[in-house]
């Protein structure tokens, strides 16, 4: 056999047909790889980081059935928007979907747009200058502006419910204002299978510290909007920064203009400092849409008794959430412990539902499931009526008075 030189290599049929056939190969296994990114890898990040274990069907006592059929239940957050599921399709993974809510006779949901999650995160001490959803986004193929634009991210979420909401025939509703929302629970009365979205904005990040952003999010329909997610913004510190800061000069413009706009300001994530310095100046009711108390489980982003009691003196709601980070235990009587020591400390009234469901959450149930909280309510002693309140009356009273 004759060896071929490196010129000869060049022009050699064979040679070019070893070439061709590489090339090929190559290219078809960009391609697989490609595809198996767009379509493989969402389902399994979305299948991997939200489970419900067990899973369903979940049991209740007859009782405990009975008064949740009669309740409106309220959740304060979601974080479906996120992932790649229809949610007018029951799933077969995460938490929520229109099905699922109306499944756990849920009234009104808080769906958060989460734009931006830092490299390595945890709960302790993150940077804001990384962000891991930049390959979730562009495999779930977002359209390329929302890329590199945590802002074009939110619209897109926004927009994201509004679609649904279109093609619901009526099962979703998009609320944005008090009088939306009154209308939605009268005609609920009568057509039960529905249910009232509510946007809310993880982090205002996506300010980019300018105050003046938040007319086009109003406009989009956010309503609820938290200060800082797992990082220190230009508005506030985050509990898991690493300065852990309070309300910046920025910040304090920010908190005014939404008070002005009527949105209501979540301290979810905040640090103690940025908390204390938005409850020192606020006139309006705030909301803690998911977290947990420290005295059922220590943890950096859960709720001292004064800050309990602080938010209370706003007319506002905590928002007890079911993941480990907030309760410890995800079981509902971890649940029902937590919400029974923030009832005593900041009263009945102003303890509600934060699920922080499809939120990178494992927890014990998916919506289908929110009445086996009912009955851990109930086995901790409080009343019908005080169940009532919990499991959403708090919530829907808080969104009617301080909606727009």
């Amino acid at each position: 056999m004759s060896v071929l030189t490196t010129g000869d290599r060049a022009t050699h049929p064979l040679w070019r047909r070893i070439l061709r056939w590489t090339a090929f190969g190559a290219a078809a296994l960009a391609a697989v790889a490609l595809i198996a990114f767009l379509t493989w890898f969402p389902r399994f990040v979305d299948r991997r980081l939200n489970v419900a274990d067990p899973a369903g069907p979940y049991a209740a006592s007859p009782d405990a059935e009975a008064l949740h059929q009669t309740l409106r239940v309220a959740d304060l957050h979601a974080d479906l928007l996120l992932w790649t599921r229809d949610p007018l399709v029951r799933g077969t993974s995460g938490h929520t979907d229109v099905p699922r809510l109306l499944a756990g006779n849920v009234a009104v949901e808080v769906f958060s747009a989460v734009t931006k999650v830092p490299w390595g995160l945890n709960y302790e001490r993150n940077p804001s200058d990384s962000d891991l959803l930049t390959a979730l986004v562009i495999a779930q193929r977002w359209p390329p502006r929302t890329w590199a634009s945590t802002r074009a991210r939110a619209l897109y979420e926004a927009a994201k419910l509004h679609d649904a909401a279109r093609r619901s025939d009526g099962r979703l509703v998009v609320v944005r204002s008090s009088a939306e929302l009154a209308a939605f629970l009268e005609r609920r009365r009568v057509a039960p299978a529905t249910v009232a979205g509510i946007l809310a904005l993880e982090g205002l990040h996506v300010l980019e510290g300018d105050p003046r952003h938040l007319d086009p999010l109003f406009a989009a329909g956010f309503r609820i909007m938290g200060l800082a997610h797992f990082f220190d913004n230009a508005v506030a510190g985050s509990a898991h920064g690493e300065a852990k800061g309070g309300l910046t000069t920025v910040g304090r413009d920010v908190v005014r203009r939404m008070e002005e706009q009527r949105i209501l300001v979540d301290l979810a994530h905040a640090s103690p400092a940025a908390m204390r310095d938005v409850l020192a100046m606020t006139s309006r009711p705030v909301v803690v849409s998911h977290t947990g108390v420290q005295a059922t489980c220590p943890g950096p982003r859960n709720l001292s008794d004064d800050l309990l009691r602080a938010v209370a003196r706003t007319g506002g709601v905590i928002g007890i959430g079911f993941w480990d980070g907030a309760v410890c235990e995800t079981d509902p009587a971890s649940i029902a412990r937590a919400i029974r020591h923030a009832a005593d400390v900041a009263g009945v009234d102003h303890v509600g539902l934060g699920s922080d469901f499809d939120g990178a959450t494992r927890l014990s149930f998916d919506a289908t499931g929110l009445v086996q909280v009912t009955e851990a309510l109930m086995a901790v002693g409080f009343t019908s009526d005080e169940i009532r309140l919990i499991m959403g009356e708090n919530v829907i009273r808080l969104l009617l008075e301080a909606l727009p």
